[in-house]
């Protein structure tokens, strides 16, 4: 629940009520989910003239230990190579990537993308990109500003309340939150 202090206090002996009122026991049966991609490559075609690419791989798998320049890297990803290669050059409405700092999966993404296999290439190309990379100071500060702005940016109380909720299903504390701050704002 989100609310002030006042609210909070004035609902506590209603909300402690209903929630007593609740069963202590599922009626339904548990289901077993697996947030694992399949292991193989899979496409899905659709009679469209445009696509929406993706491409993903679990870096975590490889070895790779999470740092917060990594959310830089993304950003900055999205916002250079990605822009101009798929949007801008290959014609798609946008383009952009994510890493999914609790499971490991790095996504590429293009919606009312044209060009399928030109857009493969180009993700298949974002590691040379990245090997070739010189970045001046001023770009890798905007990077890192764009960066802090996601991770901390402004939000409504409701908002707030669903972050807060997320943090605590994934047990992430302000201690971790504080940590990546720092790394993003070394990122080198």
């Amino acid at each position: 629940m989100t609310a002030d202090g006042k609210n909070l206090s004035n609902t506590e002996k209603l909300v402690s009520k209903f929630l007593d009122l609740l069963p202590s026991n599922s009626l339904v049966e548990r289901a077993n989910w697996s947030a694992r991609l399949p292991s193989n490559n899979e496409a899905i075609v659709i009679p469209t003239q445009v696509n929406y690419v993706g491409k993903a791989a679990n870096l975590y798998d490889g070895g790779y230990q999470l740092n917060g320049s990594a959310y830089v890297i993304s950003k900055h990803i999205s916002n250079t190579w990605l822009w101009d290669r798929v949007r801008v050059s290959g014609g798609a409405y946008g383009g952009f990537c994510n890493f999914d700092t609790h499971s490991g999966v790095f996504t590429f993404l293009s919606y009312r993308d044209p060009n399928l296999l030109k857009t493969l290439d180009i993700y298949d190309g974002t590691a040379d990109f990245l090997r070739e990379l010189e970045m001046d100071d001023d770009t890798l500060t905007k990077a890192i500003i764009g960066t802090i702005g996601d991770v901390d940016a402004y939000q409504l109380p409701d908002a707030k309340g669903y972050s807060s909720l997320v943090r605590y299903l994934l047990g992430i504390t302000e201690e971790e939150r504080q940590r990546r701050r720092e790394e993003i704002l070394s990122t080198r």
